[in-house]
């Protein structure tokens, strides 16, 4: 199997205000059937119905309370960026759940959540370097 992620799918109590809270954030994309997909980088990320979701994959969602144990991230160039986004997200209805602060690893970073509490993290890791394209490529650890 290849190492890779296609798509990302969030389950939402709301696709209106899921899709309306995204495209605040700058996301554009399109709905089919009652389905949000938006282009990210070489991936995308899918908002659906939490209850479908759930259905489709064969499991009896649990209201969706608490921390689900996933946080998405999204890196970029400079702390100044972090600020910003974290001020978009927070414009757009995001609840800060850690404002950005420095990182144990010398980076800069802080945690939102989107209106179905679904994390995220903006983060600048000096470590990491992105293409022009905004992807990732993982240091050698090991050196």
């Amino acid at each position: 199997m290849d190492s890779r992620i296609s798509l990302v799918t969030l389950g939402v109590g709301d696709l209106a205000r899921s899709r309306a809270f995204y495209e605040a954030l700058g996301w554009q994309g399109q709905e089919v059937e009652e389905t949000f997909f938006v282009q990210a980088g070489n991936s995308a990320v899918v908002l659906w119905s939490r209850a479908k979701l759930a259905d489709d994959a064969g499991i009896r969602d649990a209201a969706g309370d608490g921390f689900g144990g996933i946080a998405l991230a999204h890196n970029v160039r400079s702390r100044e960026e972090v600020d910003e986004i974290m001020a978009v997200a927070g414009a757009a209805g995001a609840t800060i759940t850690k404002p950005a602060a420095e990182t144990f690893y010398g980076g800069y970073a802080g945690y939102f959540a989107d209106p179905d509490g679904h994390l995220w993290e903006v983060a600048h890791n000096p470590g990491f370097t992105l293409a022009a394209d905004g992807s990732l490529t993982l240091p050698d650890f090991g050196t």
